[in-house]
């Protein structure tokens, strides 16, 4: 079984929390899935969970290379060489990211955010779409402030053949699995 989750905004990529936080429990009554690969609690959309651990392991280990794709709403407005970095790679941790595909893109057509992000009217804001083939973590928001234009708002879109299409904020569907 796979399932795609539109995980909302200050969700926990677990199912259960000591400080009482919202988790995946609150929003997937199914048992024995878990999560394949991870989405930190301040960031939205495409969540992967399965009850196959050969499955889990194919879509969320490295090695495996499957592409993530972030839409990102990012503080400035970045320049070519600002792109240029991104698509090369960042230093995180001393260790170089591996190169990973950007381009700009018209704001994207998504729901609000709650709470919505802070806007600073002295300081534009513009969307990048980032595609990724490792996850490390925070990545995405660590390369766009080490480039000088930090993440305000993170969706995933996609990871590997999957996207969240029309998922709304908590909605989550059984998914065709293939080979995946």
């Amino acid at each position: 079984m796979l399932i795609l989750f539109n995980k909302p905004y200050g969700v926990l990529t677990q199912f259960t929390d000591a400080q009482g936080r919202a988790t995946l429990a609150d929003y997937i009554p199914v048992r024995n899935v878990y999560p394949a690969g991870r989405l930190d609690r301040d960031s939205e959309g495409l969540l992967l969970l399965t009850d196959d651990g050969k499955q889990q392991q194919r879509l969320s280990d490295p090695r495996f290379r499957k592409a993530k794709t972030y839409h990102t709403q990012v503080e400035g407005e970045p320049d070519a060489a600002a792109l240029i970095r991104l698509r090369q790679g960042i230093e995180l941790d001393g260790v170089l990211t591996e190169p990973a595909k950007v381009r700009r893109i018209d704001e994207p057509d998504l729901w609000p955010r709650v709470p919505p992000i802070r806007v600073r009217k002295s300081i534009p804001t513009h969307w990048l779409e980032i595609t990724l083939i490792e996850g490390r973590n925070r990545q995405v928001r660590r390369m766009t402030a080490a480039v000088g234009h930090p993440t305000l708002r993170l969706v995933r879109v996609s990871v590997d053949k999957y996207t969240i299409s029309d998922l709304k904020p908590g909605e989550w569907r059984e998914a065709e699995t293939g080979a995946g």
